[in-house]
């Protein structure tokens, strides 16, 4: 079995253009960031165990909800799809590296420095962002958040977008110049078309967050009134340009989650991807609606009626490609001889949890109801069932998945069987609650409660301790199998796409030829 060459220092990390190392070093930036955001979280959940305040005051624990937010979205979801899109796309389309080897070491390290500032901000005079991970205006204004912490925000904020946007470049040059001889556009696999489109939703929408935020710091420390009524500026603007960027955000952060789905279900079920062309207009359909309901954020703040019927039309219209994608899951799964291994497990626990944030997200399309939803514990669950199942229980499987193939050692199954279960309880035990707490009319991002959210709070903060715990589980499976010898072969499920046919680990440029498509 051919070897990876043996890894050197820091400054052979620093300095490396290898695109399966600049993956890893992805994956572990953002492992190291799922503790550091989910200790965010146990603070606020433990704050709101019970109804008044016993470990923070008000203001540092809107600080924690809105930099647990921000690590999670920034440093923990974006950066883990970048590492199985830097480590497994050119593999996958038959390419020996990325297009520009250079600008993917840049890219990369420009992120752990952003991560750094961002959560550096918890630490100066005034403390972190306090005003939530939509910075809006006139919270984020000087007046009410005079610290410098929020311009550290802004600027992690800015170089996480860099990254992004070179990482996006990147990734699509590679995949129109660099497939396979015969790997044409409609043969190749889901994952590689699932991070071809996020890329271009990260070109297109990136730029307008920095232009948002660039603003946000003009307002605050160089006398403009882009947001400030007082100078003829709108703070609703803001939130329109925030939100343009920030609605397809949610697409980028679950988008390579439908491809990794889609890879490990196919090849746990014995079977191809039912319906390869519907699903891959589907992903164009869902990039496409995405970005044009930005607005369905902002029902409450005065919209003309026709706008907000329109941005309602076009989200649940959302709902018809996403439907597309779930049938052609379940549609592969059925007949299949299925090998429910921990990654599949995974996988069909993405599918029941993303389908119920699906659902609860069709009902806030609705602006009658959102009225009475927004800014409560409906959007909080809603929005975690899709992100915190959606994306992390298919991170999770691509973890499982792709693990032999990275280091030719298979994680335990057994205890990979009890890293999902308590994932999945603890997830549900979290999040289930908080549907009825916001239909009982609980605003988010307060401190303290009226006790008649207690008991449903309670259970909440119970829930997220088995969730955070379970997430142990990884790291102390990843620890025994890295002391195992080298077991896993080149092809332990069977797979049938080009990653498969190299060994495990790949060698340096991925194919000793390379290959032709047929």
């Amino acid at each position: 079995m051919a070897e990876a060459p043996a890894k050197r220092n820091f400054l052979y990390y620093l300095t490396t253009v290898n695109h399966k190392d600049i993956g890893m070093m992805y994956l572990m930036q953002a492992l190291t960031f799922l503790f550091v955001g989910g200790f965010m979280a146990w603070i606020i959940r433990a704050e709101l165990a019970q109804p008044g305040l016993q470990f923070v005051d008000g203001q540092t624990f809107n600080q924690m909800t809105a930099m647990h937010a921000s690590v999670m979205i920034f440093f923990v979801i974006i950066p883990a799809f970048a590492g199985f899109a830097n480590y497994f796309m050119p593999i996958m389309i038959g390419s020996p590296d990325m297009a520009f080897p250079r600008l993917n070491n840049w890219s990369f390290w420009i992120m752990p420095f952003s991560a750094m500032l961002a959560v550096g901000s918890l630490f100066v005079p005034g403390g972190a962002i306090a005003a939530g991970w939509t910075a809006y205006p006139p919270l984020s204004n000087a007046l009410y958040s005079p610290g410098a912490g929020i311009d550290m925000w802004i600027l992690a904020v800015h170089l996480a977008g860099a990254s992004s946007i070179l990482g996006a470049l990147n990734m699509i040059v590679t995949m129109l110049n660099m497939r396979a001889p015969g790997m044409t556009l409609f043969k190749m696999p889901m994952f590689p078309w699932a991070v071809m489109v996020t890329a271009w939703l990260q070109l297109v929408a990136t730029p307008v967050l920095a232009g948002a935020i660039t603003m946000l710091l003009t307002d605050r420390n160089f006398g403009t009134a882009f947001f400030n009524p007082a100078g003829g500026g709108d703070p609703v603007l803001f939130q329109h340009i925030f939100w343009f960027y920030s609605h397809p955000a949610v697409y980028i952060m679950i988008l390579p989650g439908f491809g990794i789905v889609s890879e490990v279900i196919s090849t746990m079920s014995r079977k191809k991807l039912f319906g390869y062309t519907s699903m891959v207009w589907a992903l164009i359909a869902i990039a496409l609606l995405g970005q044009v309901v930005w607005a369905h954020h902002m029902y409450t703040v005065g919209m003309d009626v026709k706008a907000q019927a329109m941005f309602m039309f076009m989200t649940m219209l959302i709902a018809v490609p996403t439907g597309i994608k779930i049938f052609n899951w379940l549609a592969t799964m059925w007949g299949g001889s299925i090998e429910f291994t921990t990654a599949m497990k995974f996988s069909v626990g993405f599918l029941i949890l993303f389908t119920i944030g699906g659902l609860s997200g069709v009902v806030l399309a609705s602006a009658p109801v959102d009225y009475m939803m927004h800014d409560t514990y409906y959007v909080v669950a809603h929005f975690h069932y899709t992100m915190a199942a959606g994306a992390l229980f298919s991170i999770m499987a691509g973890v499982y998945y792709w693990f032999p193939k990275m280091y030719g050692r298979m994680l335990s199954e057994k205890i990979g069987f009890f890293h999902f279960w308590l994932t999945f309880i603890g997830m549900n035990v979290t999040f289930f609650p908080q549907h009825f707490l916001g239909m009982m009319g609980m605003p988010r991002r307060i401190a303290d409660y009226n006790p008649i959210y207690a008991d449903l709070n309670f259970l909440s903060s119970m829930g997220a301790f088995i969730f955070g715990s379970a997430q142990l589980l990884l790291v102390i499976n990843v620890i025994l199998t890295m002391r195992k010898p080298q077991n896993a072969g080149d092809n332990p499920w069977g797979g049938h796409t080009l990653e498969w046919t190299v060994s495990s680990p790949p060698p340096e440029h991925n194919f000793h030829k390379i290959p032709v498509v047929s």
